[in-house]
């Protein structure tokens, strides 16, 4: 353990950015896995409606920095995708 009170400060910070940073990846996954559920079910109108909450939290994560913003871009646009092709297929 540190002992000099900047690096111990700093560690507290450390742990409480991991902590926040590992619960706002798990929301994303599980946010992404909503909307490939919704595709696989064959809900049209749900899948959209999960589309919508995730891109929400992704670009939430994106513009926090727990993502990169073109890693949520392209998580998003993949998503978005996915339902149209859904959709369309019917």
């Amino acid at each position: 353990m540190a002992k000099i009170q900047s690096a111990v400060k700093r560690h507290k910070q450390s742990l409480k950015r991991r902590a926040r940073n590992r619960h706002v990846r798990s929301t994303v996954k599980g946010a992404v896995k909503d909307v490939r559920n919704a595709i696989s079910g064959n809900g049209g109108e749900k899948s959209a409606e999960a589309l919508r909450t995730a891109a929400s939290v992704i670009s939430r994560a994106g513009s926090k920095g727990v993502l990169h913003k073109k890693t949520a871009s392209r998580k998003i646009g993949r998503l978005a995708a996915a339902v149209h092709k859904a959709t369309a297929k019917k």
